[in-house]
C-alpha cells in the first residue's frame, strides 16, 4: 500500500493540509510552463502593430505574470511561501494566438510549478483583460507545466 499514489494535501481522514517539507533539503529547483490564448486575427493585427487602446498589452501581460508568481500562496491555498530567485515570463505572436512561457527558479525546500502555473494564468488573464474590447471570444488553453528540475524526485520534461 505504501507505494499507492496519494493526494499528498491531504491526511489519512482526508482533511486538507499543507505538506511539511521541514525535513527536505534545500535545493536549486526550476519550473518551466507554457499555455495559449486564442485570438482574433483582428487581435493579432493589433498587437503587432500600435492600435492597442490599453498600451502595449504584451509588457503588461508580462508584469501580471510576474506579478502571479510572487502571489502563488496568496492565491493557491496549500502553496508554500516561497523566495523566488526568478520569474520570466516570454509572451510570443503566432497567427491565432499569444503563447506564453514562464519559468520559474528558487533555492528552497519544495518546487516551484505552481509558481510557473500561476505566473501563466496571470498573464493569460491579463491578455484577455486587454484584448476583450476587440475579442470577447478569446479563450486561454493548454495551460501545463512543461519541465522541473530539482528536489528528491528529479528532474521531469513532458
Amino acid at each position: 500500500m505504501a507505494d499507492q499514489p496519494r493526494l499528498t494535501h491531504l491526511d489519512e481522514t482526508g482533511a486538507a493540509r499543507m505538506v511539511d517539507v521541514s525535513a527536505k533539503e534545500v535545493t536549486a529547483r526550476s519550473a518551466t510552463a507554457s499555455g495559449r490564448v486564442l485570438v482574433s486575427p483582428a487581435v493579432i493585427a493589433l498587437l503587432r502593430g500600435e492600435g492597442m487602446p490599453k498600451g502595449d498589452a504584451l509588457s503588461v501581460a508580462r508584469l501580471a505574470g510576474i506579478m502571479g508568481a510572487k502571489q502563488t500562496p496568496q492565491l493557491i491555498p496549500l502553496c508554500h511561501p516561497l523566495m523566488l530567485s526568478s520569474v520570466t515570463v516570454d509572451l510570443a505572436l503566432t497567427d491565432e494566438s499569444v503563447d506564453i512561457v514562464a519559468r520559474v527558479a528558487t533555492t528552497e525546500r519544495t518546487g516551484v510549478e505552481m509558481e510557473a502555473l500561476t505566473a501563466v494564468s496571470v498573464a493569460a488573464l491579463t491578455v484577455i483583460d486587454m484584448i476583450k474590447a476587440v475579442d470577447k471570444a478569446a479563450v486561454i488553453t493548454d495551460v501545463r507545466v512543461e519541465s522541473k528540475s530539482g528536489g528528491r524526485s528529479g528532474d521531469w520534461q513532458r
